[in-house]
């Protein structure tokens, strides 16, 4: 278990922060310019010079430049075809192909949206070099800025969720392994024999990790804010305040899954199997909003989204005691409810 304590949240938290991005960079692409012109150089110089995308191969074949696809040697091919210069700048419309690898399609979309900007950006140029200006002309400028994240860093974003997630497997983690031992290396029963009452035994227990789970979001916490510069706009006290409740609701869990298993490993598997569905439909990688409306339903039961939300809300938005309320007596019942099903699967199995 001391890995589990000290370096697995810590690692975790490092490694986690900066891998788990939606930003994509390092795109290998192909050209395929049946052109040959200026404007089409241009276009090739304005993706090489970006931060994304990286040239991996310059043919004339769009078969050829397919089997990059196959080989996951590319994600996009550019198709430029022949009198694309020529046409726009006697027509003022040309077209360019983009063919991308939409294995993944959240990154294929992603891959679109800078290669879309890019082509804008050069469309631009060449309407100004042209002379031709692009039709119709914007009338109505946009300003805009973004609350809460202006620099729009995933870190920022990802750091409070990945806090949330080391909190919750170490709490259930821990506190299933621990009683679960007991039976494993046979000590149960002395225990169960001894002058020790049951409130006693369970409150001994899970009351170190509950100090264990706190000292580590504190931990993790403080690498946030001095590592990783995230804001914390709201009070630490409402965070510490959701947590200590929080805490009970994974130990609680834990605690139930130990009276339901005999080994350690059972208990890791089944820890796993239900901290995987709560993690997923969690919001923490994907947006809760985004899944279809049963799947909402059901995540609003879920602690771990519960949790996440309040996080980013308080960290992020500065939201304050009245803004996460509701969130606070979510988890007084999902505690109570925990750790009443934990206590009386544990005396039913005594008798």
């Amino acid at each position: 278990m001391i890995p589990l304590i000290f370096f697995m949240p810590v690692l975790q938290l490092l490694v986690l922060s900066n891998a788990a991005t939606y930003e994509i960079k390092n795109i290998k692409f192909n050209i395929v310019d049946y052109d040959q012109s200026h404007f089409s150089r241009e276009l090739i110089s304005k993706f090489t010079a970006s931060n994304y995308f990286v040239l991996n191969d310059v043919s004339f074949s769009v078969e050829n430049s397919e089997e990059s696809f196959k080989k996951n040697q590319a994600k996009l091919i550019i198709h430029i075809p022949k009198d694309f210069e020529k046409n726009f700048r006697s027509q003022g419309l040309s077209g360019v192909q983009l063919v991308i690898n939409a294995e993944d399609g959240s990154a294929a979309g992603i891959i679109n949206n800078y290669a879309l900007n890019i082509t804008r950006d050069l469309n631009i140029d060449m309407a100004v070099e042209s002379s031709v200006m692009p039709e119709p002309v914007p009338m109505i400028n946009i300003d805009y800025s973004n609350w809460y994240n202006s620099e729009l860093d995933y870190i920022t974003y990802m750091v409070p969720g990945i806090l949330v997630v080391l909190v919750t497997m170490i709490g259930t983690f821990l506190s299933g392994m621990n009683v679960v031992k007991e039976k494993e290396i046979g000590t149960i029963e002395q225990l169960n024999v001894s002058p020790i009452k049951k409130y006693q035994f369970i409150t001994g227990k899970l009351m170190p990790f509950w100090f264990i789970g706190i000292g580590e979001l504190a931990f993790g916490l403080l690498i946030g804010i001095i590592v990783f510069k995230i804001p914390m706009l709201g009070s630490p006290l409402i965070i510490f305040m959701l947590a200590s409740v929080y805490m009970f609701v994974v130990l609680g869990m834990g605690l139930l899954i130990s009276t339901l298993t005999n080994t350690q490993q059972q208990a890791m598997f089944i820890a796993w199997f239900f901290l995987v569905l709560f993690i997923l439909m969690g919001g923490i990688f994907t947006p809760v909003e985004s899944m279809p409306a049963w799947a909402q339903a059901i995540a609003y039961f879920n602690p771990v989204a519960q949790f996440n939300r309040a996080m980013r809300m308080i960290m992020l938005k500065g939201s304050g005691f009245k803004d996460v309320l509701p969130t606070l007596y979510f988890f007084i019942v999902y505690a109570s409810v925990m750790m009443s099903l934990a206590v009386w699967r544990y005396r039913k199995t005594e008798s």
